[in-house]
């Protein structure tokens, strides 16, 4: 049977719970919220004792299924002042749920100014105290601990932005390569910063096979799942060859593509930076153009990105963070883009609150449009060392924006607004404005369907369908989220017919239940209802679930779209 591994770092003590009956059904962001909205105060700073950090691997999470492996990460959010759930690839979810750990929870903060590490085995959490890597990048953490440790050791770590507890702070997962994934949004990375946990290893001695009620069944679905993602021809063909880059030009030609602080909707120098681009220079490198998160991807959107001498600079080089930089600062130059990304990951930073941040900086004054150098410049001489300037930075858009008074400031619930213009793509603008995330395109990818014509058509620069749109992929993006999987097995699920029934069988048969279509359904509306309510309680209404007013009054070219939705329009969203 499962285990609840709880850590309360207040008393410095650990224990091992069985699982509550109304939690076995859960896993993944469906258990983290859930676990959230039970034992955290709702209008209990963020940052103090009363919160809780919470890990849980996904229902699939250890099986052999494809891209089953991702790992959510659960707190009430410093930045958004809401509920927050981010989840990540890497190696430490099949670890997790291969040790029978159905969610770790950190608790309380220390009494005194140490910090510690926390070692996870199938035996329980050790609480040590750490010294010798306090202040490290992220990547030297990793060295260190698998030096100290093993090869093999699952890390969890924060990088200075972490410690420093600034609200743009994430949390790194170790991947396969012995490099970088995160759990980014929401400033998780101050959370586990404010319980003074430098990292988390993961010893996987004692890990077992996952369970499966009936092995045959699972195996048929997993197999008619995999044909699925490799047939489509988004998640089957574009990803693995661009990655999620192949957006660039995409939204590029639709107007959608934020451009000098979300001025306008295309850049003049967007071939620079795309994913064709990347993929030629990738290649010409000797990099990898095709490169999965976790062990068990087949869509392999991931990289790995070289410099012009042939070595390491960054991988999972995602579109979102190559926009941020690239077009919405109006950096030309892929390598200045490609360092800071690797900046970030170390620093342990999130590369798309950062990236909108610094579009905002440079509307400020801070840096000219373009300065790519000095976008590094000030990763590192003053984000990655917190001085008072590195410190208003690494709080996010909305901290520089109010810190230098700049009007034009791409947030919802405080959180940047990444990557695809609400004005150009109307559907996109409803997820970022009812999101109980704040501003997150993954909560309900309407790219899909506004863009990329997966799972119908709904035109983006119409008001009509959006709402419904929106509702129905947050619904399914929070079931979905709950079972470890990929948020890309979308595009298959929205046209291939065979594709989500595999998806509940293996549910199915992995649990020995009998899940149907609308179970899975209504546990996607119970998860954002809860996150809602969660986030109703500590003070976010419907009043925050609004786009800054500049969307309304100021029209983005190509096609001199506004954003046009009334509130009572917006408020429609929650009526399921």
């Amino acid at each position: 049977m499962d285990k609840i591994f709880r850590v309360n770092m207040t008393d410095l003590t650990t224990k091992i719970e069985e699982v509550p009956a109304a939690w076995a059904g859960l896993g993944g962001r469906g258990l983290t919220s859930t676990i959230v909205a039970a034992e955290v105060p709702p209008t209990c700073h963020a940052l103090s004792a009363e919160n809780k950090l919470v890990f849980a691997p996904g229902l699939l999470t250890g099986t052999a299924a494809a891209n089953s492996g991702r790992l959510s990460a659960g707190a009430k959010s410093p930045l958004t002042g809401g509920i927050k759930e981010s989840n990540a690839g890497g190696t430490a979810a099949q670890m997790l749920a291969k040790l029978g750990i159905k969610a770790i929870i950190i608790e309380g903060a220390p009494k005194t100014g140490a910090w510690y590490n926390l070692a996870v085995s199938a035996n329980g959490v050790t609480i040590n105290e750490e010294k010798e890597l306090l202040g490290l990048g992220n990547f030297a953490v990793i060295d260190a601990v698998e030096a100290r440790l093993g090869k093999k050791t699952g890390v969890l770590t924060i990088g200075p932005a972490g410690e420093l507890k600034m609200t743009a702070a994430n949390i790194s997962v170790k991947d396969p390569d012995s490099k970088i994934r995160s759990h980014g949004r929401g400033g998780l990375g101050a959370v586990m910063g404010s319980k003074q946990i430098k990292f988390i290893s993961i010893d996987s001695e004692g890990a077992k096979a996952v369970t499966i009620a009936d092995p045959e069944k699972f195996k048929t679905a997993a197999r008619a799942f995999s044909k699925a993602l490799l047939d489509h021809p988004v998640s089957g063909e574009g990803l693995p060859t661009y990655g999620t880059n192949v957006l660039v030009n995409i939204l590029n030609e639709a107007g959608g593509l934020p451009t000098k602080n979300f001025t306008t909707g295309q850049f003049e120098a967007h071939d620079k930076i795309s994913g064709e681009t990347m993929y030629d220079t990738i290649v010409a490198r000797g990099g990898k153009h095709k490169h999965g998160c976790h062990a068990g991807c087949i869509i392999q959107c991931s990289q790995v990105y070289h410099d012009s001498e042939g070595k390491y600079v960054t991988s999972g080089f995602e579109y979102e963070t190559i926009w941020g930089l690239g077009a919405d600062c109006c950096v030309e130059n892929l390598d200045d883009i490609a360092r800071a990304d690797n900046l970030m990951d170390d620093i342990g930073i999130d590369s798309i609150e950062t990236a909108v941040m610094f579009g905002v900086a440079m509307e400020a004054g801070i840096l000219p449009f373009g300065d790519g150098k000095g976008i590094i410049r000030l990763l590192t001489e003053e984000i990655a060392k917190g001085t008072a300037l590195g410190r208003v930075l690494g709080g996010g858009a909305a901290s520089v924006g109010r810190t230098y008074g700049v009007t034009r400031v791409p947030v919802v619930k405080n959180q940047g607004i990444p990557a695809y213009d609400p004005r150009s793509v109307k559907g996109i603008g409803i997820t970022y404005a009812t999101s109980t995330m704040g501003a997150d395109h993954t909560s309900g990818y309407t790219i899909a369907t506004n863009i990329l014509n997966v799972g119908g058509y709904v035109d983006p620069l119409k008001k009509d369908g959006q709402v419904e749109l929106s509702r129905n992929l947050q619904i399914a993006t929070a079931a979905v989220d709950s079972t470890g999987m990929c948020i890309f097995v979308a595009f298959p699920a929205l046209d291939i017919p065979e594709c989500l029934p595999a998806l509940i069988d293996m549910i199915n048969a992995r649990f020995g239940i009998a899940l149907t279509g609308d179970d899975v359904t209504n546990l996607g509306k119970y998860i954002l209802k809860t996150e809602r309510e969660f986030n109703q309680k500590a003070g976010l209404t419907n009043v925050h679930d609004r786009l800054p007013d500049f969307f309304k009054t100021e029209p983005v070219a190509p096609h001199n779209a506004v954003w046009d939705f009334t509130d009572e329009e917006i408020d429609e969203f929650w009526n399921f």
